[in-house]
């Protein structure tokens, strides 16, 4: 789950990471009284939106005075803000941040992931603060510092040395940075964070350390034990099919091609995205129903599937071992009923009822192609694309 930057800035000030004075606003009035309280000009206003270059889009602005603040308010607020991140469909800003401005002298790049790979948390930190740090990364790799850490042994006093050495830190600069990359490092172990990221980390004029920017990720599957962190959630800045998926405990991830795609298991879920790529399609959408799907499950994310407009023929590919395929097969038959299904589906499904849930597809009266194999299963409906783009000129 992610949240603003605000919101990850609340976090950092409970764990002592120095931050700008400001606060946030959702009106111009409040953000002139915001910039009241800095007491002093020049101050940011930032848009909050769960997505970065922000400031390239024009989400981000220096006011020079009160009558600035309001109209650059103004001008942010409620506009589609185009990112690299956000692609062209962009967000639309309905909050911003009025943050004091700060004399800087430098900018870093500091962030600590989980690295699923090595099962360790791993440092990472650059000279090249405020720049896209994948670019950094691909382009400049040796300006990247990487520093693993055994989570069973946490950080240790020598991860901030070689840290605060690679970024050639000044001397008098080291105990402050050593504070901030422990005390960050404790927000991201506390909160079974994924990432926290500060880009840039400032060096101020006054020789202080300042996070200017924060992003937090977290583990979704961690946030049973986070109630607080559950109120940060903002649904308008997720995808409401993925919102809705969620309320049925179903995974689900919004993608930009015109296959809706059934499974159950991650990596089943991949292989088949993975062949219809192959085939010359695109996948719409992963949907992950899960092992201890029942016949409701099933059907709720069939009728999520649907909903989506760019959805142009559905692919149902399960492997039934605790998801048994008669139940699969029941609820694919009621949400197609209940839907009034118009798209045609291809179902591929194996394991245990097999035969009875075949059998229920059948004698359904529905339009299912039902494939033998997941071959056969990606071929037919990659077909049927294709044939619907050409307006069956190609079966002709």
């Amino acid at each position: 789950m992610k949240i603003h930057e605000y919101q990850a800035k609340k976090l950092f000030k409970k764990y002592k990471i120095p931050i700008p004075d400001g606060g946030i606003a959702l009106t111009p009035d409040e953000a002139k009284k915001n910039a009241a309280k800095i007491g002093n000009f020049p101050v940011v206003i930032k848009g909050q939106i769960h997505a970065g270059g922000r400031g390239k889009g024009g989400g981000i602005k220096l006011a020079e005075t009160v009558e600035e603040v309001e109209s650059l308010t103004k001008r942010i607020l409620g506009m589609l803000l185009i990112t690299h991140q956000t692609g062209p469909e962009g967000k639309i800003v309905k909050k911003v941040l009025v943050e004091k401005s700060l004399k800087i002298e430098k900018e870093l790049y500091l962030s600590i992931i989980l690295d699923r790979a090595t099962a360790k948390i791993v440092i990472i930190a650059s000279k090249a603060g405020g720049m896209d740090i994948e670019e950094i990364a691909a382009n400049q790799p040796e300006k990247i510092i990487k520093i693993h850490i055994d989570p069973l042994l946490g950080i240790q006093p020598f991860h901030c040395r070689q840290a605060a050495f690679g970024l050639k830190l000044p001397p008098s600069l080291i105990r402050q940075f050593t504070l901030t990359l422990i005390n960050l490092y404790r927000l991201f172990v506390d909160y079974d964070c994924t990432l926290v990221e500060i880009n840039p980390l400032a060096i101020t004029a006054n020789e202080n350390i300042v996070a200017l920017d924060a992003k937090i990720i977290f583990d979704d599957n961690a946030l049973f034990r986070h109630k607080d962190i559950l109120e940060y959630r903002d649904l308008d800045e997720e995808d409401p099919f993925e919102v809705e998926a969620s309320r049925f405990n179903l995974n689900y991830i919004k993608l930009s091609g015109n296959v809706g795609n059934m499974v159950n298991g991650a990596g089943l879920a991949m292989a088949t995205m993975d062949l219809i790529k192959l085939y010359g399609a695109e996948p719409a959408n992963f949907l992950d129903v899960g092992g201890t799907a029942n016949a409701k499950t099933v059907e709720n994310g069939f009728r999520i599937i649907l909903s989506d407009k760019n959805v142009k023929a559905g692919l149902i590919n399960i492997f039934g071992g605790i998801l048994r395929c008669d139940l699969l097969a029941k609820g694919v038959v009621q949400a197609a009923n209940k839907a009034r299904i118009k798209i045609p589906v291809v179902i591929r499904m194996e394991g245990t009822n097999v035969e009875e849930g075949r059998r229920i597809l059948s004698e359904s009266g529905l339009n299912f192609t039902i494939a033998a194999d997941l071959k056969e299963a990606v071929q037919a409906v990659t077909q049927l694309v294709k044939h619907l783009r050409c307006g069956h000129k190609c079966l002709k």
